[in-house]
């Protein structure tokens, strides 16, 4: 088995600031959580699941393993509608603790940069 480098995620926290893409980058949005019976700031389990950064960058990540999407060497995770940025921060700076395995693999895989 091949060793993975450890992969850094930029995060993007006010609204058009994203740069351009290039090939080697992945780009995971985080929605806001609205529309769906509840106001702004108030957690549900369905926002929960669709904010997770660790969650998502463990399917992302198992995607490109599997060869359903392409594979990528940076990762840019726009978080500019989330109410509540500075848990997407500690999520990706260990400062959450892990709720399942693949926190821990997201921990040793991926790197907060800039």
């Amino acid at each position: 088995m091949s060793r993975i480098e450890p992969i850094p995620v930029m995060l993007v926290t006010e609204p058009m600031r994203l740069t351009a893409l290039d090939p080697d980058t992945a780009l995971l949005r985080l929605p806001a959580n609205t529309g769906h019976g509840h106001g702004d700031g108030e957690q549900c389990v369905a926002c929960a699941m669709r904010t997770d950064v660790r969650a998502l960058l463990f399917d992302l990540l198992e995607a490109a393993k599997q060869e359903l999407r392409p594979a990528f060497r940076r990762v840019i995770v726009d978080a500019s509608a989330v109410a509540d940025q500075g848990k997407v921060v500690a999520a990706l700076t260990g400062k959450l603790p892990a709720q399942a395995l693949r926190d821990h693999t997201v921990a040793r895989l991926f790197y907060l940069v800039g």
